[in-house]
């Protein structure tokens, strides 16, 4: 080896004795080289998986991976292009369960049904079968007896302000169009109440969200008009496939986003969870959730990359989690924005609007049923007339 002094002659050379502390310093040499070339190794193998897959790290964007550094990244000017993921937990406030919350989510208080087990209710095999579990959860659910929580319209805002490209949603509760989403603002990948169609392969006819609504409050299974099939709301069971828009949308959204914030969600159901990755290596990620989620895998991490969101490894450099409801999230987010008392406004606007509006929807039957009585009144007045 290089560090080994060369002998000054022969005898020299026969008789030394070997000096522990130098045996020591060339064994310690060789482990500091073997350290430095599997180092290298491993350098090259994560190069590698991060090329061969896509997950080298991007640029980094946030001056500070907290919500104030979110904040002054959208205020920045630098972010056109947010898209929202969200799920469940952003209607709790409105009084409908998610699905997975222990004691209180919706698969654990399904007893009543007398399933065999709570996920049947969701899948289409067991609905063609026995459609009776379904439709009576959904008079307990049936959107248009709730009104949308400050989450919706936070999302709402970032539509008005121009900085939505899309939001994706898991939820069936259309909320986020009562909110004021339009059609092309949104992506039910789950489906939606909004439309109802015949199950019948050889019909598919299609129902409006009255026609539907009329059929379950008055306690009758909906068959449809034409074939006699079932009818079915729009929604997604296990078993069936997503809508084609969810994925053409995906396709051309994710790519070009500069913010996600994901909300109220487990992502724990696929392909929606999968969606966090496809957004590009520079876009922050925000998760306002009751926990952390949708982190990188064991595998990713033994590898030093993640295939998921990473908040707080010492790699970590785009993603923030903000644990709080969906609800004080949103308003934390809007007050660092500078945008709180225009939410609470939109909120408390938007809420009296819709209480109006019940109102009135619960004053026609009676306005009507008081003109019925009237004109009964009337005829038989004029029978009374007619007899004199």
């Amino acid at each position: 080896m290089s560090d080994v002094p060369e002998p000054s002659d022969k005898k020299e050379e026969e008789t030394h004795t070997p000096d522990p502390e130098e045996e020591e310093s060339d064994d310690n040499s060789e482990e500091g080289e073997g350290g430095a070339s599997g180092e290298a190794e491993m350098d090259f193998l994560r190069n590698l998986f991060s090329r061969t897959l896509g997950l080298s790290p991007g640029e980094k964007v946030l001056d500070e991976l907290t919500l104030e550094g979110m904040a002054r990244y959208i205020q920045s000017g630098n972010c056109k292009n947010i898209i929202c993921m969200v799920g469940a937990g952003i209607s709790t406030s409105a009084g409908i369960p998610d699905f997975r919350s222990p004691g209180t989510g919706l698969y654990a208080n399904l007893q009543k049904y007398n399933l065999p087990y709570p996920e049947a209710i969701f899948q289409i095999e067991y609905f063609k079968k026995h459609p009776e579990p379904f439709f009576a959860l959904a008079r307990e659910l049936y959107p248009g007896q709730f009104k949308p929580t400050v989450c919706h319209y936070f999302i709402r805002m970032l539509k008005d302000k121009g900085l939505l490209r899309r939001c994706y949603s898991q939820n069936i509760d259309t909320l986020e169009r009562v909110a004021g989403l339009q059609g092309d603002d949104l992506i039910e990948a789950h489906g939606t109440f909004y439309t109802s169609h015949c199950v019948s392969f050889f019909c598919r006819k299609e129902y409006n969200m009255d026609w539907m609504k009329e059929k379950i409050f008055s306690d009758e299974i909906p068959k449809c008009d034409k074939c006699s099939s079932l009818v079915k709301p729009d929604i997604v069971f296990f078993g069936e496939n997503l809508p084609a828009r969810f994925f053409t949308s995906m396709k051309m959204d994710f790519p070009r986003c500069d913010l996600l914030i994901i909300m109220g969600t487990s992502l724990q159901v696929q392909p929606f969870a999968s969606l966090v990755s496809r957004v590009p290596k520079s876009a922050p990620r925000l998760l306002i959730n009751m926990e952390k989620t949708g982190q990188s895998d064991a595998l990713m991490g033994m590898l030093g990359f993640g295939g998921g969101m990473d908040f707080d490894s010492d790699k970590a450099y785009r993603d923030v989690a903000y644990l709080s409801t969906c609800d004080e999230g949103c308003l934390a987010f809007a007050d660092l924005l500078g945008w709180k008392d225009e939410l609470e406004e939109l909120v408390k606007r938007e809420h009296d609007l819709i209480d109006s509006k019940d109102k009135q929807d619960k004053a026609k039957p009676a306005n009507q049923n008081a003109g019925a009585a009237e004109e009964s009144a009337g005829a038989e007045t004029g029978k009374s007339d007619k007899a004199e």
